[in-house]
This record gives structure tokens, C-alpha cells and sequence, in this order.
């Protein structure tokens, strides 16, 4: 009434794991162009569409992006801008959750720059805020970075709440609530088409992507229930005897043997489950591990490394002759183990091992691709 709405205003959840900022300001636009200007009771948040969780695993820095939270409210894969520059003998820091067109300023999550060598990073949180504090001798003169987000309910209503002040509507500090309440819906975001979901999620390794989609698929009210939901799943669809304690496999007790991943893609290719279509094509390489522009065969394939280890498993499809399947896992699971957790982001030596690993994986599949295509 009057651009008022009678009553609560919710912002729900669906579990969808690519939701960005620029599509949270169109939601607020179809909002402002159905005149509401507020509402007479709270704002309140669901994210309870799937399980809240603080991290994907627990052996990876802090700071790292790929190891967002998860929940049923995510945004911007659940991360935070994090920029600074030196002014004077100073720092100015500023946290957004910024898009191509919006740039909304984040003052729940809070960043200080602490004159010390290391850790590089700490991290503390409570109710709704969250304090990152970065060493200031590895800062340079400036520079940005991208920052998980722990409380990814509360980040989104407040960039929501936002952007819905600079388009006219004023709102209420969020509520988060344990259950959706009952109402009329009056403005959706929808995320792409499952398929272009997954098929970004593999050319990108968006970890986050992997687990809603995992998480939404089992129904399990915990990760690791989830995993076991695959593991079963894959032991009777796919016939492979793996075992599964997430769904991005970035946590490190996940098992799948090169044998039972080529025999995933031969029944997934066989079955037509679809996954052959989603798989970019990574090139065929040369012996320095450069791709050779316009080779004629297609090496469509997915690839995982991190830390001294690397896999890449898919189809060698030559212009003639017999198709093929194949996983390639290489690793160094001492030298990985070694590494102190604080230190994974880049451990040293990590670079040249895996150029080594990504240069064996292409001689492999050049000989492959000669000898049967």
C-alpha cells in the first residue's frame, strides 16, 4: 500500500551457487519497478536451503577463495573484495562485493592491515560481522584480492539491503531465520540452466558450485553424509568402488583410482548422462606443453591440481578412428603433507612440479592419440 508492503519482506535461498551481484541488484530493480519503497516489518533471510557450512574442508589457509562457506544463500561464490594502498606512512583498505555494474561497499566483513611479518592473514568472527586482519610486510605499495566469506546469509542481505537503498527501498537490518516463512513471492532470480551450471563449473573448478549442486542433489543434511550419498550412487550407476567426502574433492580423504575414473566417463559416455557435452576442450599439447593451434584431434577433459598434485581425466576424439577414455593422476603425497597449511596457497616448489606433471600428462595423450586414432 502507498510502496509500503504490509509486513515482512523476505529474501529466500534456492541452494544456487553462482548468484552475483549484478543479478542481486536486477532482483532489488524488478523490486523498485513494482513501486515498493519499504516495508512495515522486518527484512528478514533464509538461507536454510541447504546446510550451513563455515568451510569446505579444514585443510586449506583461510584466506584462500576457492574454500568459501557454504549455505542456501551464497553470492559472488562467496567471496569479498579485498583492496588496500599505502597513503603516507598509512593504509586505506575498502571491502566490496563488487559486479560489472554495482559496486556496493561491505561493512559487516572488516580488514586491517597490522604492522608484523606473518601469519599473512587472521581471521575471527561473531554475529554478524566477520575481521580479517593481512601482515603489512607482504602488502607492497597495494593491491587486491578475493576473501572467503564465513557468514555468506549475512553478506548477501546486507549487499541486498544495500543496493536497495540506492534504488529507492529502505530496509530494516536483515534477520536471518531458521525456517522460510510462508508468503507471496513478488521477484526471482534464477540461475542458468543446470547444465551451463555444471558445464561453467568444470571449465572454472569452482569448488563451491560442486558441493550446492552435490548437496542439493542428495538432500543430506551434512557434507559428509552427502559424500557418502555419491559414493553409494557411483558404486551402483557408475560401478567404481570410490569413496567420497565432498563433492569438489578439494578435501584430502576423498579416493577414486585412475581405473574407476575412466571407467565413470566410459559408463557416463555410454548411458548418455551428459557429461561429455559440459567437457572444454583442453588442446592437444607439444612436448614443452605448449597447445598445438589447430590440431585435428579434441581432447575434451577435466583437470584438478593443487599442491603436488594433479589429475586429468576425459576423451581423446580424433577426426577418425577409435575414440578414447582416460584419468591421469600423478602426485607427491609426502612432499603435499609436508606442507604446513598456512603455506598451501603456493607452496614452494609447487610450480615446476606441476608443469612437470601437466608436461607427462600431454606426452601421454600424444602417444595415445598416434597409437589409436
Amino acid at each position: 500500500q502507498g510502496g509500503i508492503v504490509q509486513g515482512d519482506l523476505v529474501l529466500a535461498g534456492g541452494g544456487d551457487p553462482t548468484l552475483q551481484t549484478d543479478q542481486l541488484g536486477d532482483l532489488v530493480a524488478r523490486l523498485a519497478d513494482k513501486g515498493i519503497k519499504g516495508a512495515t516489518g522486518r527484512f528478514l533471510v533464509w538461507d536454510g536451503a541447504l546446510p550451513r557450512l563455515d568451510r569446505i574442508t579444514g585443510d586449506q589457509p583461510e584466506h584462500v577463495g576457492y574454500d568459501p562457506a557454504l549455505a542456501g544463500l551464497n553470492l559472488n561464490f562467496n567471496r569479498v573484495y579485498f583492496e588496500w594502498k599505502k597513503a603516507g606512512g598509512d593504509w586505506q583498505v575498502a571491502l566490496d562485493a563488487r559486479g560489472e555494474r554495482f559496486l556496493p561497499e561491505v561493512r559487516g566483513i572488516r580488514g586491517r592491515v597490522v604492522r608484523r611479518e606473518s601469519p599473512l592473514f587472521t581471521y575471527d568472527q561473531g554475529p554478524g560481522h566477520e575481521d580479517w586482519t593481512v601482515a603489512s610486510a607482504a602488502l607492497g605499495k597495494g593491491g587486491s584480492r578475493w576473501l572467503p566469506v564465513r557468514q555468506p546469509g549475512a553478506y548477501t542481505a546486507e549487499v541486498f539491503r544495500t543496493l536497495a537503498r540506492a534504488q529507492g527501498i529502505d530496509l530494516p537490518e536483515g534477520e536471518l531465520v531458521a525456517g522460510l516463512p510462508a508468503g507471496t513471492e513478488i521477484a526471482r532470480a534464477d540461475s542458468e540452466a543446470l547444465t551451463e551450471v555444471l558445464r561453467d563449473m568444470l571449465k572454472f573448478s569452482t569448488n563451491i558450485t560442486a558441493e550446492c549442486c552435490g548437496l542439493a542433489s542428495s538432500g543430506a543434511a551434512s557434507l559428509a553424509a552427502s559424500g557418502r550419498a555419491m559414493t553409494d550412487w557411483a558404486r551402483v550407476r557408475l560401478g567404481i568402488g570410490s569413496e567420497f567426502f565432498d563433492h569438489s574433492g578439494l578435501g584430502a580423504r576423498s579416493r577414486i583410482t585412475a581405473a574407476d575414473m575412466a571407467k565413470a566417463l566410459l559408463v557416463a559416455h555410454r548411458e548418455g548422462l551428459g557429461l561429455k557435452p559440459i567437457l572444454r576442450d583442453v588442446g592437444m599439447k607439444d612436448d614443452k606443453g605448449r597447445v598445438i593451434e589447430g590440431h585435428p584431434v579434441k581432447v575434451l577433459a577435466k583437470s584438478g591440481t593443487l599442491n603436488f598434485v594433479s589429475g586429468l581425466a576425459g576423451h581423446i576424439v580424433p577426426p577418425s578412428g577409435r575414440e578414447l577414455v582416460f584419468a591421469i593422476f600423478s602426485g607427491d603425497p609426502e612432499r603435499r603433507d609436508a606442507v604446513p597449511v598456512a603455506l598451501r596457497e603456493g607452496p614452494e616448489g609447487a610450480e615446476g612440479w606441476t608443469k612437470r606433471a601437466r608436461r607427462l600428462q600431454g606426452q601421454l595423450i600424444s602417444r595415445w592419440a598416434g597409437a589409436y586414432g
